[in-house]
């Protein structure tokens, strides 16, 4: 499409959009262009029937009677398997459970017991910053003697030396979208000896992964975004099969014991990827997230890239031709291969930005210190959003509009 898209190429781009149908499975106010699934997914419909029926039938009538009837119990392991294919990994290397900080320090410490002697872990500068408090935090409990090395994103290779343990980085980058190559990379640390761990949470359910093909150590990932899983729904964690033999969590608690309901004083690991259980699982979050799971499952993964990667470029065919005059520049590499679902500008002004596009109806997040961040989550996004978000931009932008004293204030979440 050369010439500047106009509404009506977004209809005709919709009618054409065999994922169309599929809006309709999600409960979205109608006048609303939701371009923040990057942050919390939007609520599938199917979420509500689900949690009634849990709530009402298993909790309310069937009481504790429903953790064996209706198989609470396996639902870290059940929905594990049913994300499984969304990553390229078998159903015995991924469990549900915990969050994304909590997996990432019992799959930090177990790479540090796996490569012992070596004591680094290695990260870049603009990692989500979480991934590399949770790092911190390690290091400071004295676990393993281990150290951390925190570098520019240009220097990682450079930093793969004899004493990484394990390289901790997230596949896309949560500021930028600009994606790593986890095969290239992942093949680096391991050609010097180190172990790879990578964070999942802006990419799993929006991009095809390979973890096994990859050859990938491990990973986490969250429930709450691309997943559509809830605010706060529960994380996952893929250990490579090679590995779970000798996997060793840092915390343990009775889920992840042998025999839980035997009660006994020592603890006892699991087999295999249970291990990592630690806590009683949060049941109603769990089943809000397998509706979106099989869900994303249902809809396929590789027609999800197709039509994220059609939407983000669609929406820069919509703004590049007045955009360098607006004050507002690229903050994320423009060919689409290279980038996640989510686009960033820069401008100063970018929070009261985001605040003024929210006043009217465009959804989208703010992330310091001057990036307008707007996510394009396939299953529910239209081209005629991305059209909107577009034009009522452009508008703002022109006329100064989102520079009022309101749009500067900032919430406690932004």
């Amino acid at each position: 499409m050369s010439k500047v898209p106009t509404r009506a190429d977004a209809v005709q781009l919709d009618r054409l959009d065999r994922l169309a149908a599929y809006r309709a499975r999600f409960s979205l106010p109608a006048d609303v262009c939701y371009l923040d699934g990057n942050s919390l997914g939007a609520l599938p419909r199917g979420t509500s029937a689900r949690l009634h029926q849990v709530i009402e039938q298993q909790w309310g009538h069937d009481l504790i009677r429903s953790w064996n009837a209706h198989g609470w119990i396996d639902l870290p392991q059940r929905i594990g398997a049913a994300l499984a294919p969304l990553v390229g990994a078998s159903a015995d290397e991924i469990i549900v459970c915990d969050s994304v900080s909590v997996n990432l320090f019992k799959l930090l410490s177990a790479a540090l017991r796996r490569n012992d002697p070596r004591k680094v872990i290695l990260t870049e500068a603009s990692n989500f910053p979480t991934d590399v408090y949770v790092a911190q935090g390690l290091v400071r409990t004295g676990v393993s003697a281990a150290e951390l090395r925190v570098v520019p994103r240009t220097e990682l290779e450079c930093n793969l030396d004899e004493h990484v343990a394990v390289l901790l980085l997230t596949h896309v980058d949560y500021q930028s979208a600009a994606a790593h190559d986890i095969r290239r990379l992942t093949d680096q640390a391991h050609r010097a000896g180190a172990l790879v761990l990578w964070d999942l949470s802006h990419s799993v359910g929006a991009m095809p992964l390979s973890l096994a093909d990859d050859q990938v150590d491990f990973a986490v990932g969250c429930g709450y975004k691309y997943l559509c899983g809830g605010p706060g729904a529960p994380a996952f964690a893929f250990v490579a099969q090679r590995h779970l033999p000798q996997l060793e969590s840092a915390l343990v608690g009775w889920m992840g014991h042998q025999q839980p309901f035997a009660f006994a004083i020592d603890y006892r690991p699991a087999d295999g990827i249970d291990r990592l259980l630690c806590g009683t699982p949060p049941i109603l979050s769990m089943m809000a997230l397998e509706v979106g799971v099989q869900l994303i499952a249902e809809i396929g993964i590789t027609a999800i890239r197709e039509k994220s990667q059609a939407l983000t470029e669609f929406f820069r065919q919509c703004v590049e031709p007045w955009l360098a005059e607006s004050g507002l520049r690229w903050g994320s590499p423009l060919n689409p291969t290279q980038r996640g679902s989510h686009l960033s500008l820069h401008h100063p002004a970018a929070h009261a930005i985001v605040q003024a596009l929210i006043a009217q109806r465009v959804i989208g997040d703010f992330r310091a210190p001057d990036l307008v961040r707007l996510g394009f989550a396939a299953p529910y996004v239209s081209f005629v959003d991305v059209w909107e978000a577009a034009d009522r931009l452009r508008e703002m932008m022109r006329t100064g509009s989102y520079d009022q004293p309101q749009y500067h204030v900032r919430a406690k979440v932004t």
